[in-house]
């Protein structure tokens, strides 16, 4: 008995010195305790952080290469060898709220993606980030080799020292145009490239420029809603079941734990002053800088809103690089006159440029 008296205030002594103990150096260290928490909560916060909130900030150190030393930048894009004077639109950074937009890396982004197939899905937007993209590794790795391979359905770029393929594929709408006996059919039910983007093992797709087409520019000539072939529908209600149609070709046939798919936001245009509140402008040839804050003055376009909803009744994982307000920011960043054609360019982008930090925001999803 007394042998188990003493066992038991033995662990009685044990544990209430403990409890001491640890009250103690709550007490006494909770500075310490405090700085632990400060670092879980800025995990959190990096994991919650939402990359597309923030501002542009000037920033010396960029562009990210120099693009008179790119020889694939197309004479739509490339602004400074047609003459464009002013620089500062290559000096913006875009800043995050609440965490740091990781700086591209290209030599990284070989070595990780070694062997690996890239492939970009989409109208003529993607081809400005295809190209941007391509500087982006080239200007990393300028010795490297790098193969040109051109067909009927894409074109890619290999850099044959890394066995990394980036890859075009021009389709405008993402669903099918077939010539038939009426005319060319834009068939909102139909998707049959599917079979060679399944084998890519990164799919960055767009659609959006092409929805809102019409007269000699419009590629088709009528469109087929389900059973019905009609001369023309309403474009949003076609762009979301062109869209649904997509969604479902991803949910039923990309394996996500070969590919990751991606979707890039609707790419703004400046043609209307009125939408970031300047009265009478009418396109964005005198623009030299991004507006200043967060928010744009007309709000997000509708197709952006339709985008959002499709994506958001998917069943696999797609990632929505969501550049759309960050690109209404960026009234300076087009080519505007400055382009092969001189043609006034207020929808696509300059290379160097903006392309630039939605694929350094591409970036930073696929190391993530």
């Amino acid at each position: 008995m007394k042998t188990g008296f003493t066992f038991g205030r033995s662990i009685c002594s044990f544990l209430v010195s403990t409890i001491v103990v640890f009250s103690y150096l709550v007490l006494a260290n909770s500075g310490h305790l405090g700085k632990d928490t400060i670092r879980v909560r800025d995990r959190k916060q990096k994991v919650n952080c939402n990359m597309y909130q923030g501002s542009w900030i000037f920033d010396n150190s960029y562009p990210l290469y120099d693009s008179s030393s790119c020889p694939f930048i197309r004479k739509e894009f490339n602004c400074l060898k047609y003459g464009r004077p002013d620089k500062s639109y290559l000096k913006y950074r875009w800043q995050p709220m609440n965490c740091n937009l990781p700086r591209f890396d290209a030599k990284d982004f070989l070595r990780r993606y070694k062997g690996k197939k890239i492939m970009f899905i989409g109208d003529s937007v993607s081809l400005n980030q295809y190209e941007s993209f391509i500087c982006l590794l080239h200007a990393a790795v300028p010795h490297s080799t790098i193969t040109v391979q051109l067909n009927d359905s894409y074109s890619s770029m290999i850099f044959n020292d890394y066995g990394v393929s980036l890859m075009l594929f021009s389709s405008h709408y993402l669903v099918d145009i077939k010539n038939e006996k009426i005319g060319r059919v834009l068939k909102l039910d139909s998707l049959k490239n599917g079979d060679l983007w399944k084998e890519m093992d990164v799919l960055v797709f767009n659609t959006w420029l092409w929805w809102y087409r019409r007269g000699p520019k419009q590629p088709w000539d009528y469109v087929q809603d389900g059973n019905q072939t009609l001369k023309d529908i309403d474009r949003m209600v076609a762009f979301r079941k062109g869209l649904t149609t997509w969604a479902k070709w991803v949910d039923a046939t990309v394996n996500p734990s070969k590919t990751k798919v991606i979707f890039q936001g609707i790419s703004p245009s400046h043609y209307n002053g009125m939408e970031w509140n300047e009265t009478g402008v009418t396109n964005c040839g005198k623009e030299t800088k991004p507006l200043s804050g967060s928010l744009y003055y007309a709000g997000l376009p509708k197709a952006s809103y339709v985008l959002k909803d499709v994506l958001s009744g998917m069943r696999k994982p797609v990632h929505l690089l969501d550049i759309t307000t960050l690109s209404q920011l960026r009234k300076d960043a087009h080519p505007s006159s400055f382009n092969g054609f001189k043609g006034m360019d207020c929808t696509h982008w300059c290379v160097a440029g903006l392309p630039d930090i939605w694929n350094q925001l591409l970036y930073a999803f696929l190391i993530s």
